[in-house]
């Protein structure tokens, strides 16, 4: 006999009179599927084991999700993550009890590199100095050869990591006319080939980009991967960029080499504390452009993971493997294998 096939979403994807967070997610397609029945969760957080006992999957949004997370009924197959940022979810724990945890990189892929873009272009063209000098009148006006802007022809733009959003911002900046170098142990070569892309060790990327952004996951491997001694390689007219996870930066160190002109300025849509203190220092600092971790999210971009992460559920629904697994060791486990085997048989029924 067919079982329904259910839903869960955590509970920050509704407000607290009920109505949607975002509006531009489209839950149309999970709500018409035959066989498929939703629920939102309440707002616990992290997410409890037991609010997920009779689900088989979840489209996570900001909760996080960790080994009490796991239900112990161990019908729970899928876990869709809203983005691709994925240091919210206990990777291991989900591998353990056989549930795929799938991001969307494809919703996030020029979102994010756009974002960059933004930051790149009102850095080097001192987007928020002649903002002010603007509002100041005819005193800002008399001032404004002092605020000269930095071409982008023949500068360098760095990224550490040319993976999904990486090397959509290189082909962003193609009309630039920019030279283009990287740091990424994974990278596809042939990719950064056709880029344009050298490929360089980490300290060489902080001593020669213009512009360095930050494009790789927040692991245990990339925390504090921008560090003090790493900033102190980079040119005092060089730009950085962050908009993956402020784990991976010591703000502590980038802030002081702000503060001292060591660097010309940033542009952060992530910090390591989110929200920050009020009393931040790095708050204080007028070489900085900061963003509360969402300078891409667009209408396009909220529609684009929404319909990733419902394609991925129903994907599973029907017995197929899902696009955007990050823990891919799970495919072959047998107790995967076999929940994807029972709901193929579900739909065939």
């Amino acid at each position: 006999m067919s079982r329904t096939f259910r839903v869960a979403l955590s509970g920050d994807f509704r407000k607290s009179d009920g109505s949607p967070t975002f509006p531009d997610f489209d839950l149309t397609p999970l709500k018409s599927a035959p066989g498929v029945e939703m629920a939102f969760l309440d707002s616990r957080n992290p997410l409890e084991a037991e609010q997920l006992e009779d689900f088989d999957a979840l489209i996570l949004l900001a909760h996080r999700f960790t080994a009490a997370s796991v239900p112990l009924s161990g019908r729970l197959s899928v876990v869709a993550r809203f983005g691709v940022g994925y240091d919210t979810v206990d990777v291991a724990a989900c591998t353990a009890g056989d549930i795929a945890l799938v991001i969307t990189p494809e919703g996030v892929r020029r979102p994010v590199a756009v974002s960059i873009m933004t930051l790149m272009l009102a850095l080097t063209g001192k987007v928020m100095v002649k903002d002010r000098l603007t509002r100041l009148g005819p005193a800002g006006f008399a001032a404004r050869g002092d605020h000269m802007g930095v071409g982008l022809v023949g500068r360098t733009l760095g990224s550490i990591g040319v993976g999904n959003i990486g090397a959509e911002l290189f082909r962003l900046a193609r009309p630039f006319d920019m030279q283009f170098i990287a740091h990424d142990p994974f990278a596809d070569t042939r990719t950064a080939a056709e880029l344009g892309i050298e490929l360089v060790s980490l300290d060489e990327l902080f001593a020669r980009s213009d512009v360095l952004t930050v494009n790789c996951p927040l692991t245990d491997a990339t925390r504090h991967l921008v560090d003090g001694r790493r900033l102190s390689l980079m040119k005092t007219s060089a730009f950085f960029i962050n908009t993956a996870r402020g784990g991976i930066v010591d703000q502590e160190a980038l802030t002081t080499v702000l503060r001292d002109g060591r660097i010309a300025g940033a542009g952060l849509d992530v910090l390591e504390f989110e929200p920050p203190s009020p009393d931040d220092p790095l708050l204080q600092l007028d070489n900085v452009i900061l963003s509360p971790h969402a300078l891409c999210w667009t209408d396009q971009c909220f529609a684009g993971n929404g319909a990733a992460d419902v394609r991925a559920v129903l994907d599973v629904q029907r017995g197929r493997v899902p696009f955007g697994i990050v823990n891919r060791e799970v495919i072959d486990r047998p107790g995967f294998t076999g929940k994807l085997r029972q709901y193929a048989t579900n739909v065939g029924a």
